[in-house]
């Protein structure tokens, strides 16, 4: 047995429900589905047909309004729900939100962008060597662990459809890519890369210029699987052919 579980930055989850988002996963019966940036609460959204669909949802809405959150939608009721990291400044934005299913414990995850100025980048690398060090220690704890979501960085060359002309940008920075080598080389696995060592296939794309259209894109949305989980990998992809949002949804597959 499979067990799928996809991750989409919706762009706002009211939006994706107006161009048939919920349509869409019950075309494809996924067994989890882990949303971010949702931009809402969950009294603001009608989520009967996700509910019609047999899926429990669980909410971490920042305090801001129309501002980041994730939400978690699973087939089973998790075994336990944790909202956020225990880290203030970083769950009043409604970044992080953990389900266990037995043995095993998803993070669904929105990682800041920098792209705004430098404070926001300062707090970007800030929450990236908290979230290590705090991923670590619940490894410690729960060592099947997957980590989905919107990390917002480009990690090598293949993930990146212009890196010199982007070598600058926030997603890009060297300082960013190296953490991610870093995480990537402590018991985590990008299970995407693993399975598709070449492949060029990105997860998000400008508004701009036609981007997507062109295939301009940046792969920034990942499914990082701790070592224990390496071989029970089956499948990662990016699903470019759905269109509810600037980032398409990325599915993993994993062996029960």
């Amino acid at each position: 047995m499979a067990l799928s579980i996809v991750s989409y930055n919706v762009n706002g989850i009211r939006s994706a429900l107006s161009k048939g988002w919920a349509e869409w996963v019950r075309t494809h019966g996924f067994d989890i589905v882990c949303v971010q940036e949702t931009k809402a609460q969950p009294d603001q959204v009608d989520l009967t047909e996700m509910a019609d669909l047999g899926y429990h949802a669980h909410w971490h809405s920042a305090q801001k309004k129309g501002y980041s959150g994730v939400a978690t939608f699973s087939k089973h009721q998790p075994d336990q729900v944790v909202i956020g990291c225990g880290m203030e400044k970083y769950d009043n934005e409604g970044r992080i939100i953990r389900t266990d299913f037995g043995d095993l414990t998803l993070l669904n995850c929105y990682f800041p962008s920098g792209t705004t100025g430098d404070e926001r980048q300062g707090f970007k690398m800030e929450f990236l060597e908290d979230f290590f060090t705090w991923a670590h220690e619940l490894k410690q704890q729960r060592p099947n662990l997957i980590i989905v979501g919107d990390y917002n960085i480009a990690h090598t060359e293949r993930d990146i459809h212009d890196p010199k002309g982007n070598k600058n940008s926030s997603g890009f920075l060297p300082e960013e890519r190296e953490w991610l080598s870093k995480w990537f080389n402590s018991g985590f696995v990008d299970a995407f890369r693993h399975l598709n060592p070449d492949k060029v296939e990105y997860s998000w794309w400008s508004f701009r210029a036609g981007a997507r259209k062109n295939n301009k894109g940046w792969r920034i949305d990942y499914q990082s699987v701790s070592e224990p989980l390496r071989d029970k990998l089956i499948s990662a992809r990016q699903m470019n052919e759905a269109e509810h949002s600037d980032h398409c949804p990325v599915l993993v597959e994993i062996e029960e």
